[in-house]
């Protein structure tokens, strides 16, 4: 028998205590992997790579403002701005206010939306007929998966801001990877809707030549609008993701400290684990040092059981993760989740070498004292 054979046979031989043992550390490193693949998206991932060169001018207090439409001709006289479009948030339910039937719907420019979003991919007969139709939509193809829609078909949309039930012809269907899931139609058939909202918008999407031109055009377009009745604040596409997280409180704190309390957490079960198992079997091992165990021997031994144990729960954790964030982004349930986050193979590495580290560190003072045992008083041991 190998001594990796010997260690796998010892780790499961209090078969109860085992498995509750490994239950708490991989819903541990389940959570661990969960709040660190939402550190990445958010704070990590920059996006694709048409989203480096596009930024959003909005209202410099709060996106409950909206902007005064001129200012879009004032940005694009900007040298380095390729193109401008007005979006407007409209809401998110569809049909009822149930979260399954939630996606984001904006008002826009047809006429000029595909500058901006290039990375969407439709049919440019599609696109013209859009452009065409005043009342026509374009919608997420993943949307159209989900509802059945097609081309021709008629919508109505309902509003919490807007006093108006927009009914709209879908003309065009796009594909992202990731999916957004949103709908897009017209900006002035809401205007022409609501009397009020004429000659406004809720924020500007900007269309830079170069990843370059960001931060000169950014600072171009607040110091144009500094002494303007509505100051702006302009950001790139990812910092304006950002302030929408922001929104709910110091999320960098809250997330280092779940994984501090989780790390924490699964050491103690460990750790505990380990004292109880080296224990209950102190008469085993004055019987190895007998058959000619040495220390070093012992030490690995049972260091190992404990990094194989931690090593397993955790493998299982983070395939428990990978599961529960593929489910949380193809579901309506959680509105705001990135569609683009995942578990990646440096969060699966860090998430490994952090339950090899904990079952090294909870093993090893039970295993270090174990191995220093005199066989004599290991052999009288009653426990």
């Amino acid at each position: 028998m190998t001594l990796s054979s010997f260690i796998v046979r010892n780790a499961f031989r209090n078969k109860r205590r085992s498995m509750l043992t490994m239950l708490s550390i991989s819903f541990s490193l389940l959570l661990l992997t969960l709040m660190m693949s939402i550190w990445r998206t958010f704070y990590v991932d920059l996006g694709p790579p048409d989203a480096a060169t596009r930024i959003i001018t909005r209202d410099r207090v709060s996106l409950a403002f909206f902007l005064p439409a001129y200012y879009r001709e004032k940005i694009r006289s900007i040298p380095g701005v390729v193109a401008v479009v007005p979006m407007t948030f409209f809401g998110t339910h569809y049909k009822n206010d149930r979260s399954a039937n939630a996606f984001a719907q904006a008002a826009t420019d047809p006429d000029e939306y595909m500058k901006v979003a290039s990375d969407k991919i439709v049919p440019p007969d599609q696109v013209a007929a859009w452009q065409r139709d005043r009342a026509g939509a374009m919608v997420d193809v993943e949307l159209v998966k989900k509802y059945g829609w097609k081309i021709g078909d008629r919508i109505t949309l309902d509003s919490p801001y807007f006093p108006v039930r927009p009914e709209l012809t879908i003309r065009a269907i796009y594909s992202i990877d990731p999916p957004v899931r949103s709908l897009y139609f017209n900006s002035k058939y809401l205007e022409e809707a609501v009397p009020w909202f004429k000659g406004q918008a809720g924020w500007y999407i900007t269309q830079v030549a170069t990843a370059n031109d960001v931060a000169s055009v950014s600072k171009a377009i607040d110091e144009m609008f500094r002494n303007a009745p509505q100051r702006t604040k302009t950001e790139s596409q990812q910092a304006f993701r950002l302030s929408f997280v922001a929104t709910l409180g110091n999320v960098k704190a809250f997330i280092l400290g779940i994984c501090g309390a989780v790390v924490f957490a699964i050491l103690l079960v460990s750790a505990n684990t380990m004292a109880m198992s080296v224990r209950s079997r102190t008469r085993e091992v004055a019987v190895l040092k007998t058959l000619g165990f040495t220390r070093s021997r012992v030490l690995s031994l049972f260091v190992g059981e404990s990094v194989a144990l931690a090593c397993l729960a955790g493998g299982l954790g983070i395939a428990a993760a990978a599961a529960f964030i593929r489910w949380l982004t193809h579901s309506s349930v959680a509105i705001g989740i990135p569609t683009d986050m995942r578990v990646t193979l440096p969060t699966v590495a860090i998430s490994l070498l952090v339950a090899a580290t904990v079952g090294f560190l909870s093993g090893y003072v039970p295993a270090y004292n174990a191995s220093r045992m005199n066989i004599v008083d290991g052999l009288r041991h009653i426990g």
